[in-house]
């Protein structure tokens, strides 16, 4: 019997291979993996879990002002790069293929495009269990009221 996440598998792996190949990419049809973050998620309610995959792109330059995330978030960073503190911290650069995680209680004082010239884009992955806006805006300072 075939589960349906072999189903949902096995149907990514296809779509990337195909993709490379329509891309002109290389001819080895060989799958390749790589595990790209593994961390331990603080303890959330089992029952009402959400996940959500948001992509991200700032323009040359761009900036976001400091924040907070009220869920873990994993990011994954596609193209270009990022320039990222978390308060207490000192500033990365992060750059396509990297990833960082955030937990719940980090405040990011520095989210920004490392580059004035190219565009950065990345993937977010929140897992929440509630209902919660993905960012909360933090006062200048990086100091909660």
């Amino acid at each position: 019997m075939i589960h349906w996440r072999q189903i949902g598998i096995a149907t990514v792996v296809a779509a990337s291979t195909a993709a490379v190949l329509a891309s002109g990419g290389s001819q080895d049809r060989t799958s390749r993996s790589r595990t790209a973050f593994t961390g331990k998620l603080p303890v959330l309610d089992g029952q009402r879990l959400e996940a959500t995959l948001v992509e991200v792109t700032y323009p040359p330059g761009g900036v976001n002002p400091s924040h907070r995330h009220p869920c873990p978030v994993i990011g994954y960073v596609l193209e270009g790069s990022l320039r990222m503190e978390l308060k207490g911290q000192p500033e990365r650069i992060f750059k396509a293929g990297e990833t960082f995680f955030e937990s719940p209680s980090d405040v990011h004082v520095v989210s920004a495009n490392a580059s004035q010239d190219v565009p950065a884009r990345f993937l977010v992955y929140f897992v929440c269990d509630r209902a919660t806006p993905f960012s909360v805006p933090v006062p200048e300072g990086g100091r909660e009221p």
